[in-house]
């Protein structure tokens, strides 16, 4: 028999989780929106280098009030990353007049532009076309995959958990107020990857306990293999959560918010394995046959 029963948690768990996408959805009725970086909303991404280090309050102060833009930090070098969602042919001398309002809030500590980046709407606009096509595609053929090698019910849990993994981390970006960019999205497609691999372990531990121990409930084969497959697990989400949580607290701005993504990802990519993937998978199975 197994040592944990995982199921019985399994409706706690489920409530769990759409308070906190009830959460989400409430704070987007609320706000408006998602907050979208320039590679979706369209703008302008400037890097200026300082002599010396720089107030980065200030700076954020000086670019949100006035030209509604996000600033970041360079780790280990006096830079900053200053996105806002104006661009040069609707705003003349658009880099001109953005480092003017950067060396007001750093007077003393004037910077220089390294590098200009601008994408028209347009560019966004087809980014969010092709990441929803790669979306849709992928989800297709993993749907056509879980279908033929196990079965549709099987295919059904994978889906509905990675829908609930891509919404609990979208549901947690808005409440926090972080915006959407094309980091976030790579992190996403990363995090989808990890966890369907860790769900797919998991599911090929039931399908083959289904055929070894035929006539025992479903409930018991699942609680088994969960149980069976459980130190693997744990391990694995550790042992990457130490690396991602590293790079979230010493890696910078730049690369914070995607560290944010994965490491969330990694938390419910594992708990939907276990209390999503597989309840729902049962659902639609009903009996060992």
């Amino acid at each position: 028999m197994y040592k944990y029963n995982f199921l019985k948690y399994s409706v706690p768990s489920v409530l769990f989780t759409l308070v906190i996408i009830g959460a989400g959805i409430a704070a987007y009725i609320v706000k408006g929106g998602f907050r979208y970086s320039v590679d979706f909303a369209g703008g302008t991404e400037l890097r200026v280098r300082f002599e010396q280090p720089v107030d980065t309050e200030a700076v954020k102060k000086a670019i949100h009030d006035g030209w509604q833009g996000t600033v970041y930090s360079v780790i280990g070098s006096p830079e900053l990353i200053v996105r806002v969602q104006q661009t040069p042919d609707k705003v003349d001398g658009l880099d001109k007049k953005l480092i003017e309002a950067i060396n007001t809030a750093s007077e003393n500590n004037p910077g220089v532009v390294l590098q200009v980046n601008s994408i028209s709407r347009t560019i966004s606009d087809n980014l969010w076309s092709v990441w929803l096509k790669a979306i849709l595609l992928a989800l297709f053929l993993l749907t056509l995959y879980l279908s033929i090698s196990f079965r549709p019910a099987f295919a059904i849990g994978a889906v509905l958990a990675l829908a609930h993994d891509a919404l609990i981390v979208l549901a947690c970006f808005i409440l926090l107020d972080k915006e959407i960019s094309i980091d976030f999205i790579g992190a996403i497609m990363a995090v989808l990857g990890y966890s369907i691999n860790d769900t797919i372990i998991v599911f090929s531990r039931i399908r083959y306990n289904m055929k070894k121990l035929k006539g025992q409930s479903l409930y018991d084969i699942v609680n088994i293999s969960v149980n069976e497959r459980l130190r693997r697990t744990i391990l694995t989400s550790f042992a990457t959560s130490l690396v991602v949580m590293s790079m979230f607290i010493f890696g910078g701005d730049t690369i914070r918010d995607f560290s944010l993504v994965i490491l969330l990802g990694i938390i419910f990519g594992t708990f939907s394995s276990i209390y999503i993937a597989s309840p729902i998978m049962m659902f639609f199975v009903k009996e060992n046959k």
